[in-house]
């Protein structure tokens, strides 16, 4: 199946517009029945146990909640570590927040367009990122410079998008069935036909040296892509 990228109607619809609202609601259900989190926080798993993050930045994080998600199955994140919501849209949650503070985390939220936050962000040491269901959004061509910035700026970058086959397909078009409502039936179809499949993320990450990268089928319809600095600059 060809990649194909089409505009979702999502990012096009104000965030207070009430379907905008049912289909950030849809999205909260599919998500925690696609197990993302969960997925993202395996993949971590092994690179936890050798080393703590300095920062958690969420790419395209939306209202918080996925990242809050995350975190919780990320139980030796350290006390008082940092974690950046970075996004363009004013969907975040301040109940997220809070809970990020029950937690010892702090959270801050950054309003802007990743590629511009990318580009201006500081280099911190120790820095992981991850994305869910953002990478789709965006061309070839928009991914390799995105995905340049995210290996200047970070030590490791996981991400988990749609995989693009038949059978999450077949299932993106029967969301009907759970009551979803238009623009959430929509999205889902151009999600996947935008979605990933084999090693196409690993293509489009920078050619250079001290990168390892795992890339995989995960679950029942997503794709996880990992990317992490070895020796002595992971620390870096």
């Amino acid at each position: 199946m060809k990649r194909e990228i089409q505009p979702e109607l999502l990012d096009e619809l104000p965030g207070e517009d009430p379907r905008a609202i049912a289909s950030r609601r849809d999205l909260h259900r599919i998500n925690a029945w696609m197990g993302n989190a969960r997925l993202i926080a395996a993949a971590l798993a092994l690179p936890a146990r050798a080393a703590s993050p300095r920062r958690f930045v969420d790419l395209g994080a939306g209202d918080g909640r996925f990242l809050l998600r995350l975190t919780r199955h990320l139980p030796t994140l350290p006390p008082g570590l940092e974690v950046v919501l970075v996004d363009r849209s004013h969907t975040t949650d301040k109940g997220v927040l809070a809970k990020f503070r029950s937690r010892r985390l702090m959270a801050c939220v950054e309003r802007a367009n990743v590629l511009d936050w990318l580009l201006t962000a500081p280099d911190q040491p120790g820095t992981w990122m991850v994305a869910n269901l953002f990478l789709h959004h965006f061309t070839a061509a928009q991914l390799r410079a995105l995905l340049a910035l995210v290996a200047e700026k970070s030590v490791l970058f996981c991400a988990c998008e749609p995989r693009r086959a038949s059978w999450p397909l077949a299932f993106s078009r029967l969301l009907w069935l759970i009551g979803a409502n238009a623009v959430t039936r929509h999205d889902a179809v151009v999600s996947v036909r935008a979605g990933f499949a084999d090693a196409e993320l690993s293509g489009l990450w920078p050619a250079k040296a001290g990168w390892r990268l795992r890339e995989h089928r995960a679950g029942l319809f997503s794709h996880v892509f990992l990317a992490q600095r070895t020796g002595a600059a992971a620390n870096d």
